[in-house]
């Protein structure tokens, strides 16, 4: 399995560039974002994008139907982004994981995700229906996602600090399923708190609390 590593000055030209080094189509190709880098003040201080490409041997049909069904949804949008692979098959997600990078990329996103949550659950409900069996994948934006996790891990482990400080339990604000098992994950080995999960449906929380 060939891998290499290009810099240029966006994401999408070090993907491209590596697509045509490798000879390789965009499906075919694990791309990992090292740096989306900088464009800087009149060229000053600017920094290259950097990707690291892994050429993948064989993909089950569902990746290579998740990404023509994103791609298609992209077109469709009439978005000037473009789809990469970030990972062919991730353990905990059990499936793919794409990155979609560009110029208006940040449409997809939406006030607090909601559109890309909206965006990766009609590709799940595509791919499910196309596949016949349930899809998992997920969908990140220019790293929305992986930043937000780190986010949430960061809000969890200061609300776990102050529990464990006043011995109070917290309830933490609405979550979707993904992000509360983000803070289940994030607690599951501290010292002196525990989580719970509590409530139903679109309402369902958080509670941190002493074990």
């Amino acid at each position: 399995m060939r891998e290499i590593e290009i810099s240029a000055r966006t994401v999408e030209e070090a993907t491209e560039i590596a697509l045509k080094e490798l000879d390789a189509d965009r499906a075919d190709v694990e791309i990992d974002v090292v740096s989306r880098g900088k464009a800087g003040i009149l060229g000053i201080g600017a920094e290259p994008a950097v990707v690291r490409a892994r050429e993948i041997e064989s993909l089950p049909d569902s990746v290579a139907i998740a990404s023509e069904v994103i791609e298609s949804l992209i077109y469709l949008m009439d978005v000037d982004a473009m789809v990469a692979m970030k990972q062919a098959h991730n353990e905990d997600l059990g499936g793919p994981i794409f990155e979609i990078e560009g110029d208006d990329a940040g449409l997809l996103i939406g006030r607090k995700g909601d559109t890309l949550k909206t965006f990766q659950f009609l590709v799940r409900y595509i791919v499910s229906q196309r596949i016949d069996d349930r899809a998992y994948l997920m969908i990140d934006v220019e790293g929305y996602q992986q930043r937000r996790q780190q986010s949430l891990e960061n809000m969890a482990r200061r609300v776990a600090s102050r529990v464990a400080d006043t011995g109070r339990s917290i309830t933490l604000e609405p979550m979707p399923p993904a992000e509360r098992r983000i803070v289940h994950i994030a607690l599951s080995d501290h010292p002196s708190v525990t989580t719970e999960s509590t409530g139903y449906g679109d309402s369902r929380q958080v509670v941190v609390l002493m074990k």
